[in-house]
This record gives C-alpha cells, structure tokens and sequence, in this order.
C-alpha cells in the first residue's frame, strides 16, 4: 500500500489532506452536493481564481452575493467582503477559507472613533467606501467602491456635505475629479500606500511605451505618474481595450493572473514598492489558499456572521449604492 505524505493545513486542527486529491475536481463535487457559489476578488491567488465561479472587485461580488440563490456562499477575499455577503444574503451560510483574512484598510478605521468623528459634522451624508467592517457600513448613508464612488459623489446635490471614509487617497482623488469639499477619514491600505515613486520612474526609462496603470487607493504622487486610473476591473478592461502592449501596473500583484490570461500577447510589470520585495502582495488576501478552500466548503467553516442589529442598519447604504449603481448603469 502506498503511504502518501500527509499535509496539514493551518487553521484546521488536525484537518490533513492526502496531496494526490485533484483539488479542483473535489472543490467543484462539493460545490454541486452543497449547491454552493464561490466568489473570489481579482486579488486571490490564480488557482482560486480559476475554481470560482464569479471573479471580480467589490462592486461585482457585492453585486452577485446580492442576487446568487447558492444556499451557500463561499467568499475568497478578505473578512469585510464576507461580511457584505452576509449583509446582503442573511439567511444563506457564508464561509471565509481563513478568518484572519482582514484588511489594513478596515482596520484603519475604528467603529467607535468614526462615530464620534461623524458627530463633529451633523450635517453631513456619510459615505464609506466598502473596504470597511459592518460595524462602519452601519453607521454609514451610502456605500461605495472604488468603480462607482465619483458617480455616486455626483448623483448627491452640490451643495450635500459629505463624509468620506475610510481611505484618504480614494477621497482625495473622488474629490478632484468631482470638485467637491469632501471630509476625509485619515485611513490608507498598506498594499496600495508602499509603491515608490523612484523605482516606478526608473522602471518607466527601462520600459519607456509603458502606460502605467493605478488603482485610486494609491498616494497621490503615484496617481500623477499614471496614465489611467480606476478599479480593478476598470484597470482590467483598459489593458484589454487598449492597443498598447505593455503596462506597468500600480495595485495589488494578484490582478496579474487574470490580466495575463485575459490578455496573452501583452506584457504586465507590476509597479515596485518601497520595500525589498518584487512585487506586491496583500498578505491578508494571501492567507486564503486551494487547501483552505477546499476545507472551507467540505466543512462549512469557518462561518463569517453579522449580529442583526449590524444587518438592519449596514444593509440599507449597501442596498443605496446598487440602487444608484443600477440606475447609472454600472
């Protein structure tokens, strides 16, 4: 008898995994058995990409966890987008493959402070950007991602005071391009804040018909460099639609995969940070692996849920947003 090497998997006590199962055939079994749906952001490593079923930013999966009839949600991103899920679908079950996926972003901005910072401005309409707890979203008006916020920031009346939150960077750029006085919350994402400045322009002499591309959470002096600035997604569409076969790209290294697949005959040089590393990963969006997937869904847990409470009032600027998203047509 053979004696396969068994590999444990962290984050499930004595959970092993025999390293001959064809993964994908047995996460795709379990998906039909359980009549499960995974959502994975563009950010997950390529082989999750691959097994899911939807891939996209955080307006798309909120998109899709709203409307989904799965009795099972299996979300491949960070705590915050399993929370939405959760949020929009309550009385399906939804799974996180590791509960320690957070986000620098969300951390960034403590309920309890934002609540008090929000009482400084009475009469101001909070938006909050959907990289966020659910504690935040509820004591928001409006929710918005970084593919619909300048809409949403214009679909509001010019003389509307608002807040906006949690990140810095995303507020000040949706503030330029909509000219409006926005009250900005002091949080950034670690992935987006770290890229230089100096190694991007020594990387564009080397790769002079590069267009760099940008996501808005990056800092200002990065977003100057580039040639286009949006979402992932839009991010992803402007290299596909593009005649240009070489990008320098600005945002978190897991878009790459997709990019490439999406676009075989183009090259894609991901932007260096300030750091010693090549590339740029999130490490929270990392921790979730094939391995933990797979376990994910064969036990269904670990099991993301929101206190009703938290439902009732974080559900109503999240269900705004696709209102107006769905109205603009985005």
């Amino acid at each position: 008898m053979d004696i396969f090497e068994e590999i444990k998997v962290k984050g499930f006590a004595d959970e092993y995994i025999d390293p001959s199962l064809d993964l994908f055939a047995e996460i795709d079994r379990l998906k039909k058995e359980k009549n499960a749906v995974i959502l994975a952001h563009y950010y997950q490593e390529g082989d999750i990409q691959d097994i899911a079923d939807y891939i996209g930013d955080s307006l798309g999966l909120s998109q899709q966890a709203a409307k989904t009839d799965a009795d099972i949600i299996v979300f491949a991103g960070v705590h915050f987008m399993a929370e939405t899920a959760k949020i929009l679908s309550p009385d399906k079950k939804v799974l996180l493959p590791d509960l320690k996926a957070g986000c620098s972003l969300a951390d960034s901005c403590p309920p309890h402070l934002f609540k008090k910072f929000k009482e400084q401005y009475p009469d101001h309409l909070v938006i909050t950007y959907v990289n966020c707890t659910a504690e935040l979203k509820a004591l928001s008006d409006i929710v918005c991602t970084s593919s619909n916020a300048v809409q949403i920031v214009e679909s509001l009346p010019k003389d509307q005071k608002i807040i906006f939150g949690p990140d810095r960077n995303l507020g000040a750029w949706v503030a330029k391009k909509t000219g409006r006085d926005l009250v900005l919350w002091n949080g950034a994402c670690m992935v987006h804040e770290i890229f230089s400045r100096e190694k991007i322009t020594k990387l564009k002499e080397r790769h002079p018909n590069a267009k760099i591309l940008a996501h808005p959470e990056c800092e200002e002096v990065i977003l100057q460099m580039a040639d286009y600035i949006g979402s992932t997604t839009g991010i992803l569409k402007y290299a596909t639609n593009s005649p240009e076969k070489e990008f320098i790209v600005a945002t978190e290294s897991g878009i790459m995969h997709q990019m490439e697949k999406d676009n075989p005959d183009k090259t894609f040089i991901p932007a260096p940070p300030n750091n010693q590393c090549a590339c740029n990963d999130c490490p929270h969006m990392k921790r979730n692996t094939l391995e933990k997937l797979y376990l994910c869904l064969k036990n269904e847990m670990p099991e993301v849920e929101v206190p009703v409470h938290i439902i009732k009032d974080a559900v109503k600027p999240i269900e705004r947003m696709l209102e107006i998203s769905a109205k603009l047509g985005l």
